[in-house]
Order: structure tokens, then C-alpha cells, then sequence
């Protein structure tokens, strides 16, 4: 009897981990095991001042950053059945004044864009989100808003935004 004791303990303790999973990945993205597909809709742009190619952007960046870290595939934005979906529109692109300085004169300013997405997700919980994001980035004020523009987003607003989306989505930050 006492070799078998050990013998009962060793089963026991495998068949308890046995029934237990856990999703690991490099990025801390969770991808839920039923999930193969994803269609990230092009970002419709609703602000009443833009960028025009603001909308292309972020949906391409998002695209690329899900293919990259996870093994979900891009579906056609036709296919009405993707198992996770984005769906997004840039509510907001205001240019402001960031700081004033004693003589009430900007000394910076600031750009700041807010995306409004749902997230639609068609396996196991079915727990999807609707959320705004928004995120700024200053400049100096005697520079032109037209100049530095095009530098605000693509080196902070579009990737910083496009990290919070997916972090929401694929790590529930």
C-alpha cells in the first residue's frame, strides 16, 4: 500500500492540471482557442475637421499589429461572420493650445484624436466592448500645425491609439 501512495498522489495532482488551461503568449495577447478569424472594418472618419488618410491609417495599423502578434486571420470586410470584428469612427481631430505662457501667448499646442470602437466577438463568452480612445500629442506653438502633422501621427497618436484597441480587446487592459 505505501508504494501505491505516491503512485495515487502523482494521478491525482495530473488529473487536477489536467482539466485546467491557461493562454500564454509573447505579447499578453488572449486569444480565445475558438477564434481563427478577424474582420478589422475600415475606420469611417466623422470628424468635422481631418485628416483624410487619417481613417486608412489606423485601420491598416491595426491590421498589421493583430497579423503581427497574433495568428487570427483577416477576413474580407464582405464576410458577415468574422469571429472577432472592429468596427470604429474617428469622432474627434482638434487642434488646441497646450500651455500659455505669461503674456498669454501659446508656448505649445496639441493635437488630440478620439476613435470611438465596438468590438464585436462571436466565440465562447461573446463579451465584446463599445469604447472611445483618445490620445494627444504636443508640439511647439510657432510651429505649423500642417508641418508637424503628419509626425504627431504616425509616431504617437496612431500607434498609441492602435495599442490601446488591441490592448482592450486581446488583454483586457
Amino acid at each position: 500500500m505505501r508504494k501505491l501512495f505516491p503512485l495515487l498522489i502523482v494521478v491525482a495532482i495530473a488529473t487536477l492540471f489536467h482539466g485546467c488551461s491557461v493562454k500564454y503568449s509573447a505579447n499578453g495577447a488572449s486569444i480565445d482557442k475558438e477564434a481563427k478569424t478577424v474582420n478589422v472594418r475600415f475606420f469611417e472618419n466623422r470628424a468635422p475637421i481631418n485628416n483624410p488618410t487619417l481613417g486608412q491609417r489606423l485601420t491598416q495599423k491595426l491590421r498589421d499589429k493583430i497579423q503581427s502578434q497574433t495568428k487570427l486571420v483577416q477576413v474580407s470586410e464582405t464576410d458577415p461572420r468574422a469571429d472577432y470584428e472592429f468596427r470604429a469612427q474617428i469622432t474627434s481631430y482638434v487642434f488646441s493650445n497646450a500651455a500659455v505662457t505669461d503674456v498669454d501667448k501659446s508656448s505649445r499646442s496639441r493635437l488630440t484624436v478620439t476613435v470611438n470602437v465596438q468590438f464585436i466577438k462571436r466565440v465562447t463568452d461573446k463579451k465584446g466592448f463599445t469604447q472611445s480612445f483618445t490620445r494627444s500629442a504636443d508640439f511647439p506653438a510657432s510651429a505649423l500645425a500642417s508641418s508637424v502633422e503628419n509626425g504627431l501621427l504616425d509616431n504617437e497618436i496612431i500607434p498609441n491609439i492602435t495599442d490601446d484597441i488591441f490592448n482592450r480587446a486581446f488583454a483586457n487592459w
